[in-house]
């Protein structure tokens, strides 16, 4: 593959997982009133969806390790499709929480094979510009998603979000089909042995060097996962905004991610990544201090929520491509065990973050700045604690 070719598959298939969580954000509330349950168990759609993206990557990775990249890609796509017709299809709550948590099996695996292939074809810091480069490109999908989102359902209804999946995952698996090349050149043939896959997981989990970039990364997800699962609630039902506008808003913050991608790339070779990480995790420190202030000093506006998302989204674009390509530098032999577990930790720290988000929501927007800002020093902590073992990755 040529590295357009490559940088535009790996953007595909790291896109689906932004649409899959973002795109149907304004039919939240909606979908509590079609299905007459509460905002907390729409919010189950979110978590499970979160809960089978971080397991199914403990399996996914490994996967990719014994057969190749390449058919456990296309798999992982086709199997993304199928789910997304069912969830446009599901006549009822439980039936569609099925259908989401099977779509988010098929998204990981195309999410963990994506982050192993850049490991397959580049040294770390190379590896970590093509991803803020695939970031910056991927962060179109959330920016235009939800926009896109808020006026089908106004239009059509919720269902239209999960046909929208539908197409999309049906364009990139005829991408990977057509185009994608197998880079794992060297099958680990006892990659999916109980015995072997354990000793690998426990291998990677005693290396220092991952968890200085892995918590970081697990953490500064949650962070903005606080305000993926809180704003829709907040945003419509709590300061009155129309559901048309939402995507607005939620735009608004993804052009921060977008931002913190870009600003990412510069420093990358200035200053290296430790440094990068740094930074980001400062800016993601003021960003939700300041919010909490606000809201203490009893600050109510829409555009308090925007901006406060704005500049922790700004933070995350310049945390994660830094910790993806840290975490995965120590194992050029496992990249993709590395990969899921990476993944896997990163989706749990959101489950946890959406889990708690949803419980707290008491009608103000109180739960939503202390979580945020609780996350946010959580982060700058893990950061600096673990510096020193970053260095030497």
């Amino acid at each position: 593959m040529t590295p357009t070719t490559l940088l535009w598959l790996v953007t595909g298939c790291l896109m689906l997982q932004p649409l899959s969580t973002d795109l149907y954000l304004a039919s939240l509330p909606n979908l509590a009133s079609d299905f007459s349950v509460t905002p907390a168990a729409v919010q189950q759609t979110l978590s499970l969806f979160v809960f089978g993206f971080g397991s199914a990557q403990l399996i996914s990775g490994p996967l990719s390790d014994r057969f190749g990249r390449r058919p456990i890609l296309i798999g992982g796509l086709a199997l993304y499709v199928i789910a997304s017709v069912a969830c446009a299809l599901a006549p009822n709550l439980d039936l569609l929480l099925a259908a989401r948590f099977v779509q988010a099996i098929g998204s990981c695996t195309a999410v963990v094979v994506a982050r192993a292939i850049i490991r397959d074809a580049y040294a770390p810091t190379e590896g970590a510009r093509v991803l803020a480069k695939a970031s910056s490109l991927l962060a179109m999908a959330p920016i235009l998603g939800p926009i896109l989102g808020g006026y089908l359902q106004v239009a059509f209804g919720w269902r239209a979000a999960f046909v929208t999946l539908t197409i999309a995952g049906l364009m990139v698996w005829i991408g990977a089909s057509r185009h994608m090349k197998e880079s794992n050149n060297t099958l680990n043939l006892d990659a999916m042995r109980f015995s072997r896959l354990m000793k690998t997981y426990g291998s990677v989990m005693g290396t220092p060097a991952f968890w200085a970039y892995a918590l970081p990364g697990a953490i500064s997800y949650a962070s903005i996962f606080v305000f993926i699962s809180g704003t829709p609630f907040v945003l419509i039902k709590v300061l009155g905004v129309p559901t048309q506008y939402f995507g607005y808003l939620y735009a608004f913050g993804v052009c921060g991610y977008l931002s913190g991608t870009l600003i990412c790339r510069l420093l990358l070779s200035r200053i290296g990544v430790p440094r990068v990480l740094a930074l980001g995790t400062l800016i993601g420190l003021i960003g939700s201090l300041s919010f909490l202030a606000l809201v203490l000093l009893d600050v109510r506006h829409w555009s308090l929520v925007a901006a406060a998302q704005f500049v922790v989204m700004t933070a995350h674009g310049i945390n994660f491509p830094c910790t993806q390509s840290g975490s995965l530098a120590p194992f050029p032999q496992k990249a993709g065990a590395a990969a899921g577990l990476f993944g896997c930790i990163t989706m749990y720290a959101a489950l946890a973050a959406g889990m708690w988000v949803g419980a707290s929501h008491d009608g103000t927007l109180l739960p939503l700045a202390s979580i945020s800002a609780t996350v946010g020093v959580t982060l700058f902590a893990s950061a600096r604690l673990l510096a020193r073992y970053g260095k030497a990755a």
